[in-house]
């Protein structure tokens, strides 16, 4: 937990399937209620419809991770990298809903528009690229600057809708 690096290469032959797609389906639950008129919508709906929503949220956040963790590894196996998918996927889907675990938490109480959630949002999308740089680096024998690259398009995508929808 306190030495990423390590991990990262430690797990480089391990898929991490089970709890990757737990979290990221739970992350995708909770995050719908992260965003102030999401909220409201899903709140002030009868229950039969607030179900779907909020199961639909967690399948479509399940299946960003999974397609954005397949263009990560693709892209590193493109720069040189010497990576299995499993471990980059299952990783890299873990670091995403971790990583933005801390805002997520604040903006259920606090409501997306506020200046500590925002803060939250850039310190926790720079944590989650300095994780996603060193798992790609150490899961595919890559080079920092090919594994920010690798790494480079999962980053944005996580800006444009997770960060960029409180910001």
């Amino acid at each position: 937990m306190l030495r990423p690096s390590a991990t990262f290469w430690q797990m480089r032959d391990y898929a991490v399937w089970g709890p990757a797609l737990i979290v990221t389906f739970v992350y995708g639950l909770l995050a719908v209620f992260s965003f102030d008129d999401a909220r409201k919508d899903v709140l002030k709906a009868p229950m039969s419809n607030s179900i779907p929503w909020v199961l639909t949220a967690g399948v479509a956040m399940l299946i960003s991770g999974l397609i954005l963790g397949a263009v990560t590894h693709t892209l590193a196996r493109q720069l040189g990298g010497d990576g299995t998918w499993a471990p980059t996927i299952g990783l890299s889907m873990l670091i995403m809903s971790i990583t933005d675990a801390p805002r997520l938490v604040f903006a259920l109480f606090l409501g997306g528009d506020s200046s500590l959630v925002k803060v939250l949002g850039w310190v926790t999308w720079l944590a989650a690229g300095a994780l996603f740089t060193s798992m790609v680096s150490k899961s595919h024998d890559l080079p920092w600057q090919k594994a920010l690259g690798a790494s480079a398009l999962q980053l944005i995508a996580l800006l444009s809708l997770l960060k960029l929808g409180t910001l």
